[in-house]
Parts: C-alpha cells; structure tokens; sequence
C-alpha cells in the first residue's frame, strides 16, 4: 500500500480557513466571499476524492471509482472518517449550487455552508491522517 498523501487536502482547509480570516477583516468585499466559496468548492472536491481513496487502499472498499457521492460520505461514516454522513450530502450539495453556475442570490447560502463545512473538514482530515 502507497502512503496516502493529504498534503493537497490540508492546504486546502488552510485556505479556507485564511479565506474566512480575510473575509472578517474586510467583509464589505464580495471578491473575498467569492473566493471563499471557490475555495469551499475546492475543499469539498479534494474531501470526497481523498475519502475515496482511503476507502479503496486503507479498508479495501471495492468499486469505490463508482460509488457516488453519498455512498462515499456513508462509508466514511461507517469507518468513522466522518461522524454524519447527512451534513456532508448538504455541504456536497451546496458546493455544486455554485461550482457550474455563479448566482449572486445562493452565494450568501452557500459561504453559511462553507463555515458549517470547515469544522467537519478539519475533523476529517484529522481523522484521514490516523489512518493514510
């Protein structure tokens, strides 16, 4: 088994975490909410991508490349990478609201999420290098 690598994941949640750091100092900025979504987004992505592949190489969890997103997020939960799958479909969801299509109207939705997310994001990751 290759060592799993959550270097691209933990500079992900930095950035969120810098983002929403920015975003206090100068919330009348919309460009910096902006890209605390797009960073959300990110973070949301490398989350599932590297939960699938400690479910494939750590616990052996076949057919993982055609699990989909929700099936991910039970199994994470199952192994106890994640403590509630239901948050983690919301914050999937939220993240693809924008990730296609910006809408000016969800955006203040979607970075409510985005803070939501970072707690179990942090707790995952923890979590991700116990195991990987």
């Amino acid at each position: 088994m290759s060592k799993i690598q959550l270097d691209s994941l933990g500079k992900a949640i930095a950035a969120l975490e810098t983002g929403f750091a920015e975003q206090a100092a100068y919330p009348e900025l919309l460009t910096i909410r902006d890209g605390v979504i797009q960073r959300f987004e990110i973070s949301m992505d490398l989350s599932w991508k590297t939960t699938m592949r400690v479910l494939r190489e750590v616990y052996g969890v076949q057919n993982s490349n055609v699990l989909t997103k929700k099936d991910i997020f039970r199994q994470a939960a199952k192994y106890q990478l994640l403590d509630d799958p239901e948050a983690w479909f919301g914050h999937y969801e939220a993240s693809n609201d924008t990730s296609h299509i910006y809408d000016s109207d969800i955006a203040p939705q979607t970075f409510a999420r985005a803070r939501l997310f970072l707690a179990d994001a942090r707790l995952l990751l923890q979590r991700l290098k116990d195991v990987a």
